[in-house]
């Protein structure tokens, strides 16, 4: 049996990417478009924080409780401009491993958030999917196909390395070092 094509692969991967993208955004876009629902103080975000330091311990309850919570209002906005960002770089197949690092970020977060770290169970949620789908942006150039960073690799690949610096050389004079070299 013969093995299809780079070419193929490389349109799968662009698919899971774009897919990636979407699904960041249609998770993102509704925070901004009806933001009264997601943000503090009577927001989901609320409930989301308040359920994670009753269902966490450790270190991310220390965080959540002495961090997010005192700053719900930043951290919330962070959650919905890094789910937005994340998908649009996804989508755009624009700086994918950057955008797959963002979604991971993103995805271990909720995934503590929820106690997914300590309990394997979790890894079978929504949450572990979106980290899977973010981490084969990072592990793969699935930007190279569709998107922005196959126009990007094409210019680095068509500009010509700058040419090296000349540098002086004396031929009738030993370079001078150590003591008896002039100093300025």
């Amino acid at each position: 049996m013969k093995l299809p094509s780079n070419s193929v692969y490389a349109s799968w991967l662009a698919v899971f990417r774009i897919y990636a993208g979407a699904f960041w955004l249609m998770h993102g876009i509704p925070k901004f478009t009806h933001g009264q629902d997601f943000m503090p103080p009577t927001g989901v975000m609320m409930d989301f924080v308040n359920n994670a330091i009753v269902h966490t311990s450790g270190w991310y309850q220390h965080f959540l409780t002495f961090a997010v919570l005192p700053h719900a209002v930043l951290f919330a906005e962070l959650v919905r401009i890094g789910e937005v960002t994340t998908g649009t770089l996804l989508l755009l197949g624009a700086f994918t491993r950057a955008g797959g690092l963002l979604g991971m970020l993103l995805s271990l977060n909720y995934l503590s958030a929820r106690g997914g770290l300590e309990h394997l169970s979790m890894w079978s949620s929504l949450d572990s999917a979106a980290f899977v789908l973010s981490f084969l942006n990072v592990a793969l150039p699935t930007g190279r196909v569709l998107g922005v960073d196959a126009i990007l690799a094409h210019f680095r690949a068509t500009t010509p390395p700058a040419a090296p610096k000349e540098q002086a050389v004396f031929v009738d004079e030993p370079p001078m070092t150590g003591p008896t070299a002039p100093t300025a």
